[in-house]
């Protein structure tokens, strides 16, 4: 048996002073606020459950400070995105996701949903493991010391225009599996473990034609199921324009959404749309770091969760791996489009940053009895932090202010230093292998 004690910590009940943590294989057996300190490790600050990070594209990590030239628009930013994922291959995939992931334990973050389209060769063809840029995926959670949910994705259209569905290409072959039955025959190869949780995605309307979703659907069963949701404007139109009907319409009538589902961004909701995500409980995760970043909008976060639809936090494309900045973006945008402040409380934030079962890991994210013995411990001494209350924490605190991590009862983090070593250095040479000064810089046309 370990235990743990800290001075503040927020419970499940609130915020406790004097707590005592004590873990044994991975959980903890006993959470005792006013507890003894006898033969506990003390945590510094104030003690959180460990953060989980719902929507991830991990080798988006090389975009980040390069993307900004000139402007440009969302379409134009994906230009540069296909550009870094033409130069992806298994090792410098592993390379790349260890790093990122690192990144994220420095953070706080204990497991992370990755969105997983890289699927084979740049020319569209397998590998001879055709899940071998799934199992680097794999691999490089379990270094970093991160829980992994693979949330492999269907992607099988080029995108939508006014006239349908179009062709994949060049830069997309690799993403595409032929059809959703041939999602579906890999996905069906790919297995779990201690550490990953398989999940499935929809990339988006755009990227799955309606008549494929329910195979998708069916195939993943129960499992988590996540899909880019109406991020950008056009998508509405097109789908409107092709379908008749918005994408969460869509996606209702194809049976995708529903308590084990995640709608990603949200943005552009109309009233319906926003009954139908609350009506059947579909999760909504929101990404304000990357939807500010890529002048995406402001999604209606408030009104999806009064609507009855669970809220949870990502950092996308890793333009910023912060999750106490995701959560306290959630309750800024909504102050920008309502001239209101409180829009959530500061318990409603950590729920939303904390909220492993979206990716399928239900028995994480609480500081209690039973639960998966995640904690980070968070400076309140620091030049952001000194004078904050603890119930108040994450309005002041960045992710240099973590100090220790705690996963599944072991450290990864400990006095802000990560288990592997120096994590920029990781990102930096990891980087550095996909030779990427010939990748244009953001600028051009845009298209669908």
């Amino acid at each position: 048996m370990t235990a743990y004690w800290a001075a503040n910590a927020l419970l499940p009940g609130g915020p406790a002073e004097s707590v005592r943590f004590e873990v044994s294989e991975g959980r903890f057996t006993q959470v005792t606020a006013s507890g003894s300190r006898e033969g506990a490790t003390r945590l510094p600050g104030v003690v959180v459950p460990g953060f989980a990070n719902c929507h991830s594209h991990a080798f988006h990590r090389a975009l980040r400070g390069r993307t900004h030239h000139g402007g440009g628009t969302f379409w134009t930013w994906r230009e540069v995105m296909y550009a870094v994922a033409a130069r992806l291959e298994p090792d410098s995939y592993l390379a790349l996701a260890r790093a990122t992931y690192a990144e994220m334990a420095l953070a706080g973050i204990t497991a992370v949903g990755e969105f997983h389209y890289v699927h084979h060769a740049p020319d569209g063809t397998p590998y001879a493991d055709p899940n071998a840029m799934g199992e680097a995926l794999r691999q490089a959670a379990t270094e970093a010391g991160v829980r992994l949910t693979l949330l492999d994705t269907c992607y099988v259209s080029g995108g939508l225009g006014g006239d349908g569905h179009l062709q994949m290409s060049p830069e997309q072959q690799r993403f595409s599996d032929g059809d959703a039955d041939g999602w579906a025959r890999r996905w069906q190869e790919l297995k779990g473990d201690e550490n990953t949780v398989v999940g499935a995605a929809i990339h988006s309307v755009r990227a799955v034609p309606r008549n494929q979703i329910p195979t998708v659907v069916q195939t993943v069963g129960g499992a988590p199921l996540h899909v880019h949701l109406s991020e950008q404007p056009a998508e509405n139109e097109t789908c409107r324009q092709v379908y008749g009907c918005t994408p969460t319409e869509l996606l209702h009538d194809a049976g995708a959404l529903g308590q084990h589902a995640t709608a990603v961004h949200a943005t552009h909701l109309s009233t319906g749309d926003i009954g139908l995500l609350g009506g059947t409980h579909t999760s909504c995760c929101f990404c304000p770091t990357t939807e500010r970043d890529l002048a995406d909008g402001i999604g209606p976060a408030r009104a999806l969760l009064d609507a009855g639809s669970p809220l949870s936090l990502g950092s996308d494309q890793h333009a910023v791996i912060d999750l106490m900045e995701e959560a306290r973006a959630l309750e800024m945008h909504e102050r920008l489009s309502t001239l209101q402040r409180g829009r959530f409380d500061h318990a409603q934030l950590l729920a939303a940053a904390t909220d492993h079962a979206g990716i399928g890991w239900p028995d994480a994210g609480r500081l209690e009895a039973g639960a998966r013995a995640d904690l980070v411990a968070i400076r309140a001494d620091s030049p952001r932090t000194a004078g904050a209350q603890p119930d108040q924490i994450l309005y002041a605190a960045s992710a240099p202010d973590v100090h220790t991590v705690v996963k599944d009862g072991a450290v990864i983090v400990e006095d802000g230093r990560h288990r592997l070593g120096d994590v920029g250095r990781l990102v930096a040479e990891a980087i550095a292998t996909l030779t990427l000064a010939d990748v244009p810089r953001g600028t051009g046309s845009s298209g669908p």
